[in-house]
């Protein structure tokens, strides 16, 4: 199952000045070339006890500060973070044999910037969401089925509105790597470290593969 990668190459000459100029870079190429849902990544949290856990979610949005996503503050995730606000992402491009990893410590989002993630989501997912106790166990799939169709009799038509325990998450890198696949494991993987002694400057490091 073992396949080898192109010899294009990744070098610090073709770096953008900032992490967040050359994710922009890469995440414009995955979306022109169609990747399906280019914007999920992989969010690895660790419990009190430094058990690891990881999921596949979709980020809603990023800037200079951060990555953002959107979740139930009931869910495991929420819990890890709220006793280890720290997590890790991955946007596996495997198409382009590239992948982003990034870590760093984690806040909630305010709710006016939590309402602009739940205010697009088409009603049926709001409804999922709203009655989804997300990562406790259910009996089966009739019951959710049940809570979605009695909150929907339940509510007017419409968007419903954001629950208290519904809301968004920003990562705040401190490393971003940037990994392109190389011909025989020969790997490039730059990344942007945050230098707190510069006074929150960065540097550029080039890992081996």
């Amino acid at each position: 199952m073992r396949r080898d990668y192109d010899d294009s190459g990744f070098g610090e000459e073709g770096l953008a000045a900032t992490w967040v100029e050359q994710f922009d870079r890469w995440f414009a190429d995955a979306v022109a070339a169609e990747l399906p849902e280019p914007n999920a990544m992989v969010v690895a949290t660790a419990d009190a006890d430094g058990m690891p856990d990881a999921r596949v979610v979709l980020m809603k949005g990023y800037d200079v500060d951060g990555f953002v996503f959107g979740t139930n503050y009931a869910s495991a995730k929420a819990a890890q973070l709220a006793v280890n606000p720290r997590a890790a992402l991955v946007f596996p491009w495997h198409a382009q044999q590239r992948q982003v990893r990034v870590a760093g410590a984690v806040e909630r989002i305010g709710p006016t910037a939590s309402d602009l993630l739940w205010d697009p989501r088409p009603r049926g997912s709001q409804l999922a969401a709203a009655a989804s106790i997300q990562s406790t166990v259910v009996e089966s799939r009739e019951l959710l089925r049940t809570r979605v169709t009695e909150l929907d009799a339940q509510t007017p038509p419409g968007q419903l509105p954001r629950p208290e325990n519904w809301g968004g998450y920003r990562v705040l890198p401190e490393r971003v790597e940037f990994w392109q696949g190389g011909h025989d494991r020969l790997h490039d993987r730059l990344v942007f470290v945050r230098d707190d002694e510069e006074g929150g400057g960065w540097v550029v490091q080039r890992l081996a593969p």
